[in-house]
């Protein structure tokens, strides 16, 4: 921490090769997912150095922000390259492979998006936010049916045992692929689908065809366990006051049932 606010002044100073060196005495390179070397290294327009610092191994955040530097000065066969090349970062760290994915469906390729996306869901069956950055890739791309097979191909390796943490991501699939109504009735038929935590994933499907008012309903069947989306659609219909209530846990008090006698003048005392 020392060395990088000494790594700022200097910098601010207008002292860069002391600031890099400084910075390169780090033991820990990376914090908040951010590399402060990595970042100085690209605001100075230090393409090589950073090329060379992102090649160490460990330091995939200096790989993304060489590639984000690439891109913006137009390179984008560049940028692809420093994840994508054989053995490169993209084969081995799931996040750079994300994040590659991510710049190839950002300049039309999504079909090499999906084919990294797939390869690391194979890789990493247990992972459930690559499958679920998988499905939500297929969706944005109008390839819902692809992120479909890819979940049914995982469901039959896994006896056909879906529990709901992996079966919602199916859902936004469905609803691409046969309409919202079918993708809700199949998230009612799911053993978890009326649970609360199930709630909350119906709703959204219904909110995001317009059905905001079907998704309240949904929702207030466990208003104390959604409140935060209940109110957030409340809102959105202009209901404040109930948000309002619903926020603060309010409803009516139940009558008062004296756990003492009261004190009385009348007999008996």
């Amino acid at each position: 921490m020392a060395l990088g606010l000494l790594a700022t002044l200097r910098e601010r100073q207008g002292h860069i090769d002391e600031a890099i060196a400084l910075l390169r005495r780090r033991q820990i390179t990376s914090i908040n997912s951010r590399d402060q070397l990595a970042n100085l290294l690209a605001r100075h327009d230090r393409v090589e150095e950073l090329r060379a610092y992102a090649a160490l191994d460990g330091h995939e955040e200096a790989v993304q922000r060489l590639a984000e530097l690439l891109e913006e000065d137009g390179d984008v066969e560049g940028a692809i390259a420093v994840y994508g090349q054989a053995g490169g970062p993209a084969t081995r760290d799931p996040n750079s492979a994300y994040e590659l994915a991510q710049l190839l469906a950002r300049h039309g390729r999504g079909g090499e998006a999906i084919a990294v996306m797939r390869a690391q869901a194979d890789a990493h069956h247990s992972d459930d936010w690559i499958l679920h950055a998988l499905s939500e890739l297929c969706l944005d791309q109008g390839r819902p049916a692809d992120g479909l097979a890819h979940l049914d191909a995982l469901d039959a390796q896994r006896g056909g045992e879906d529990e709901w943490e992996l079966y919602w991501m199916r859902l936004p699939l469905i609803a691409a692929c046969s309409g919202v109504d079918e993708a809700v009735e199949r998230a009612r038929a799911h053993p978890e689908g009326t649970a609360w935590y199930a709630a909350e994933h119906v709703a959204h499907l219904l909110a995001g065809a317009g059905r905001t008012e079907e998704a309240v309903t949904v929702l207030q069947q466990h208003d104390r366990r959604n409140s935060h989306d209940l109110a957030g659609y409340l809102v959105g219909l202009g209901r404040v006051e109930e948000a309002l209530a619903v926020l603060l846990h309010r409803s009516s008090p139940p009558p008062l049932v004296p756990t003492t006698h009261l004190w009385s003048d009348e007999p008996p005392f």
